[in-house]
């Protein structure tokens, strides 16, 4: 099947905060006909909370919701199974609107930072034309929030997954120098303990909820209560300067 005539932008909507969208974002979120946008099942979906109120009168929406595999550990075949099935059949359905128009997909972030889109813009190749608006990341506003520059002169910045395990977490936190750590949830315990044993954890910042309602920062050894989903941890570089 060859490229139909409409197009599926996905844009990126930044950290949290609407008036943290690009100009261009905001621009197309307010004009779409067709807007789709992910979420967990019995849940309202972040990118649509981010664009309440924005939307034209009339628009239509498509809530692309998750299969549910919160018991289906992710090295499991039928996880990745489920997910492409639930991807694949998404592409198909976005491809067949944009024959009719444009199609706006919402995502929280930068699409192309570990956002699910990605997993679309590759099976979309070849059955729609796709465009990409880039947006500010979750993990830039986490790191603005504590009032701190995240990177000075030389320092290499690294990027790690909480779900690593704790030696992994442990040797990387030893032998960076400036540290985001995304994907917390249940590995926040685990990550304590990799960043007391690399002597990262004095320096580190929790941040919960990054630009939005609810904000909060502090030392990660002073946290107690965390909103898991939208944690980000953080360890300022303390590199070259003037």
């Amino acid at each position: 099947m060859g490229p139909s005539h409409g197009k599926v932008i996905c844009v990126g909507l930044g950290p949290g905060d609407p008036e943290l969208m690009s100009v261009r974002a905001d621009r197309l979120v307010r004009s779409a006909a067709h807007v789709a946008y992910f979420r967990k099942a019995g849940r309202a979906g972040q990118a649509r909370q981010i664009v309440d109120g924005m939307l034209a009168p009339g628009a239509n929406e498509y809530p692309m919701e998750y299969p549910v595999t919160t018991e289906i550990h992710f090295s499991d075949p039928e996880y990745n199974r489920q997910l492409a099935e639930f991807y694949e059949d998404w592409a198909q359905r976005l491809a067949e609107l944009a024959g009719t128009g444009t199609v706006l997909v919402l995502c929280e972030g930068d699409p192309f930072f570990y956002g699910s889109f990605m997993h679309l813009h590759s099976r979309l190749q070849g059955r729609a034309e796709v465009e990409v608006v880039p947006g500010i990341t979750g993990m830039s506003g986490c790191w603005t929030a504590t009032g701190i520059p995240i990177t000075w002169g030389d320092d290499v910045l690294t990027v790690l997954m909480a779900t690593l395990s704790e030696d992994e977490l442990e040797a990387r936190s030893r032998e960076a120098d400036a540290l985001v750590f995304m994907k917390i949830g249940r590995n926040l315990p685990k990550l304590r303990r990799a960043l007391a044993k690399s002597g990262r954890l004095g320096a580190a910042w929790l941040i919960e909820r990054g630009t939005m309602p609810g904000q909060r920062v502090q030392r990660l050894v002073e946290a107690d209560e965390v909103t898991p989903y939208f944690s980000i941890v953080v360890v300022h570089g303390q590199g070259r300067r003037p």
